[in-house]
């Protein structure tokens, strides 16, 4: 829930409207023209900015794509800790995907979410770096349900593949999903996309 003391200030809201404005006019053009035919002089003269003022906000192109995903990896850091001690992990995956659910399954789906999806996965480089996002943020899955696994008493032995494995597979159910989505045209939701990717993959062993 948010407070007066998590709520973010005038000058972050401002940022944050700011960076809202820049992404949306980027994606636009991206849709329009191509990600690699568009440069930043092009979204800077869309939102009446300097090159240089939309380089504070993003300091690279492939940010204005990718970049979000750090805040959305937070916010799913978060969702995994808010789960349940005893909860397996593959439901606790499950349920902190469906932080991105929103941002796929909206309104805009078939003029935003889902052409720049098909932005990120037909651009070698955006691609690269959106997996690479997401290996670091498995990473940091595995050490906060490492954790988890210890403070419940039933601590990961060393050396022990099955969290890294478990998240792994999950992680690449999402990317499945993803893609079978993209590929059935949007026509279904991705909620249920997720669901039969991971029904499909089902851990043997549920720590």
């Amino acid at each position: 829930m948010t407070t007066e003391k998590t709520r973010p200030g005038l000058r972050e809201r401002t940022r944050q409207a700011v960076r809202r404005e820049i992404t949306e006019a980027a994606n636009a053009l991206f849709i329009e023209r191509g990600y690699e035919t568009t440069t930043i002089d092009d979204i800077a003269a869309a939102v009446g900015m300097s090159k240089r003022s939309v380089f504070r906000y993003f300091p690279t192109k492939e940010d204005l794509v990718v970049g979000k995903v750090d805040y959305l990896a937070e916010e799913m850091l978060q969702g995994l800790r808010a789960r349940p001690a005893g909860e397996p992990v593959w439901q606790s995956l499950r349920a902190i995907f469906d932080l991105l659910v929103p941002h796929v399954d909206d309104l805009d789906k078939d003029s935003v979410a889902a052409p720049i999806q098909r932005v990120i996965f037909n651009t070698p480089n955006l691609l690269g770096s959106y997996l690479e996002k997401q290996q670091q943020m498995q990473e940091v899955v595995v050490a906060a349900l490492s954790e988890r696994a210890a403070e419940t008493g039933t601590p990961c032995p060393a050396g022990d593949p099955t969290l890294r494995a478990i998240t792994a597979a999950a992680f690449g159910c999402l990317v499945a999903a993803q893609q079978a989505w993209l590929e059935s045209g949007s026509s279904g939701t991705f909620a249920d996309a997720l669901d039969m990717a991971m029904a499909a993959v089902v851990p043997q062993v549920r720590p």
